[in-house]
């Protein structure tokens, strides 16, 4: 009932809300970043890295990483304890350009228990074709902090994952030309006919004249050379700030765990009658000894003794919610069941299966 009355309050802000951004509401074809990944090697560390009999593949790296240097270590008991072998990942921003330098994010892939105080060692960075896009290295920043003594251990947060702000090199570009386009598909975050053709109304009306058409519910497309820009970038910095009121579905999510419940402004409810109570079933286990008497022949034997009971509370009887044509009134008529959020969310079920509840249902 707290939550629901939670959101009671809220709905001013749900129910007014007004347009938005068109670059918040869409992505541009084209305009995208790009995943990368690498394998490498963190150094450093205070005794908290891999045990190399456990992770053979740290020894393989490293001894890889001292040949390059000149170093041959074939056939050397080479058992360091300050390496760890990690996974280096980072997203390549759209339109970066060579030595420009990007956020990377570092994790312990074998048994080490802490990779505060360390340092990646130069570690190259691949995309989805293979191809070398940028080059990783520098002092970790590990978000957590570990303790341990011979007969306890304490962790607090995650020590064997960090990042290295600014800890990798762009080294090649993404080929793509985006002045090459002369069309520029506008693909939508969450499609809906509704919000599509008043974006595409809303960008006519920005050039005074048909430049866009909506081709389905989750794309719409802009005609460049309609536009009559300077260039593609021209015509998107001029449309990303016209603003649109979009559409969405009802929706109603639940979070069974944490007994959450939020509900969409135009979620809907038919009239319906609810009864709502519970079982309480209680069995209680009260074995006693019996002995036999003073100085006669017998042994002592334990006889089962069990209590079983089934109590059911009051519950809130058969009670009416009405028909709700806004959220605040089907706010009030749930509220005036007075159950608890996690009851809410078996009553919610109960009417969206019989057909009362015009909303998408979500449990989490």
């Amino acid at each position: 009932m707290k939550i629901l009355a939670f959101l009671l309050i809220l709905l001013p802000c749900t129910v007014t809300a007004g347009a938005i951004r068109l670059k918040d509401l869409v992505d541009f074809d084209g305009v995208r970043g790009n995943d990368l990944v690498g394998y490498g090697l963190v150094v450093g560390l205070n005794g908290t890295g891999d045990g190399l009999r456990n992770s053979p593949f740290t020894e393989e790296i490293m001894s890889n990483i001292l040949e390059r240097l000149g170093v041959n270590v074939n056939g050397e008991d080479f058992r360091p304890k300050n390496v760890a072998a990690v996974l280096v990942t980072a997203s390549l921003p759209p339109f970066s350009r060579v030595g420009s330098q990007i956020d990377v994010t570092v994790s312990a892939i074998g048994d080490s228990n802490s990779l505060l105080g360390g340092t990646l060692i130069m570690t190259p960075l691949n995309a989805a074709d293979g191809q070398i896009y940028a080059v990783a290295q520098g002092s970790v920043l590990a978000g957590g902090a570990s303790a341990e003594g011979e007969a306890a251990t304490v962790v607090q947060g995650v020590p064997t994952s960090g990042m290295i702000p600014s800890g990798a090199r762009v080294e090649r570009e993404i080929d793509f030309e985006l002045s090459a386009l002369t069309r520029l598909r506008l693909a939508l975050r969450e499609p809906d006919f509704t919000t599509a053709g008043r974006i595409e109304t809303a960008i006519n009306s920005e050039f005074n004249r048909a430049v866009a058409i909506m081709r389905d519910s989750g794309t719409v497309e802009l005609n460049i050379a309609a536009t009559q820009s300077a260039s593609t970038a021209h015509a998107i910095g001029r449309i990303e700030n016209i603003l649109v009121e979009p559409e969405s579905k009802a929706r109603v999510v639940v979070d069974q765990r944490s007994g959450t419940i939020v509900m969409g402004r135009d979620v809907r409810i038919s009239r319906v009658a609810v009864s709502q109570g519970n079982l309480t079933l209680t069995v209680e286990e009260a074995p006693i000894a019996v002995q036999p008497n003073p100085f006669a022949r017998g042994e002592t034997v334990v006889v089962p003794r069990t209590v079983a009971g089934i109590e059911e509370e009051e519950g809130t009887g058969l009670a009416e919610i009405p028909e709700a044509t806004t959220l605040s009134e089907v706010v009030a008529g749930l509220n005036a069941l007075g159950v608890s959020p996690r009851d809410m969310i078996d009553i919610l079920k109960t009417i969206k299966a019989a057909g009362a509840l015009h909303a998408e249902f979500i449990v989490r």
